[in-house]
């Protein structure tokens, strides 16, 4: 398993809280089915089939926080709304009032409730206590700040900060496709986003689109900056850099899939990739920072 998106957290290097202890304290905010009255559910979920609620390999820890969400879309609530306040003005001679509306579409949510579709998602968080990286799978700040707020509310004065780098991600990739160059160990890809930092918000996107240097520096003379580059690490790891310190669309490469062996079953397979994966992301973290000026402590 690889998680494809990184939201970045820093942790005392070591941390010292034990699997054991992160377990008791997720243990009272386990994940349990939403009711048939509830709209939304969540919990700490076990990351693997009939395991505890923290998965650990090679003093590397990995959660799971479970979502369940009814689907009740207002469209339908306001359909069924609109048919009954149809039927009560044909009874009572009037339409009903702003406040009686109101009222109905809530009858009417209440009812529906226990019939909408349920969806479950997952957000994957991993603990490195070690080197004190907590990382959330997430596509976006808002989806990983309902993981930290969970966590925090479960773990009692979690020394949890946000990573800081001494340089902004934005000044340096803008650096990096000016000069046409990368830092050691990376390598420019072909996706990149430059946007101007006026009131147009005027921006230009390469996707998979080979970067000329002249055409870059032009925009970047125009007063357009870097806010997502593609980049590749080692040889090992495609991904972008976010403006927000954000690493997205992990992808490990070939030279990493090969290391895969067919024949081990499924537990000691996803083991053995959890520890390839925490160990390979460990070092790109450590690099992006370093070429970002290395970490900012508060």
């Amino acid at each position: 398993m690889w998680f494809k998106n990184l939201q970045i957290y820093r942790l005392p290097a070591p941390w010292a809280f034990t699997p054991e202890q992160l377990e008791e304290a997720l243990r009272p905010h386990a994940f349990t089915p939403a009711s048939s009255n509830e709209l939304l559910r969540q919990g700490w979920d076990a990351p693997r089939p009939n395991g505890g609620l923290v998965h650990v390999v090679n003093q590397q820890m990995l959660i799971l926080l479970g979502t369940e969400k009814k689907l009740l879309p207002a469209t339908v609530i306001n359909q069924v709304a609109k048919a009954r306040a149809a039927e009560m003005e044909e009874a009572q001679g009037f339409a009903p009032g702003k406040k009686a509306m109101k009222e109905l579409k809530e009858r009417v949510a209440d009812e529906l409730l226990p019939r909408a579709f349920s969806i479950r998602g997952n957000v994957w968080t991993w603990i490195d206590p070690v080197n004190g990286w907590l990382v959330v799978d997430a596509a976006s700040p808002a989806k990983a700040d309902e993981v930290i707020k969970l966590l925090l509310k479960a773990v009692d004065r979690m020394p949890l900060e946000s990573l800081r780098v001494q340089r902004s991600p934005v000044g340096v990739m803008t650096e990096w496709l000016q000069a046409d160059d990368s830092p050691a160990g990376f390598t420019v890809d072909m996706d990149t986003e430059l946007r101007a930092t006026g009131e147009s918000k005027a921006a230009v996107r390469y996707v998979r689109h080979t970067l000329e240097a002249d055409e870059v520096r032009r925009h970047i003379a125009a007063g357009k900056q870097c806010t997502r580059l593609a980049m590749t690490w080692d040889s090992k790891i495609s991904f972008t850099l976010t403006e927000s310190l954000a690493l997205k669309g992990i992808k490990p490469l070939d030279v990493l899939k090969e290391t895969e062996s067919s024949t081990r079953n499924d537990d000691e397979r996803f083991d053995g990739d959890f520890m390839l994966m925490t160990g390979e992301l460990s070092k790109l973290m450590t690099d992006v920072v370093e070429a970002l000026g290395g970490e900012a402590k508060a």
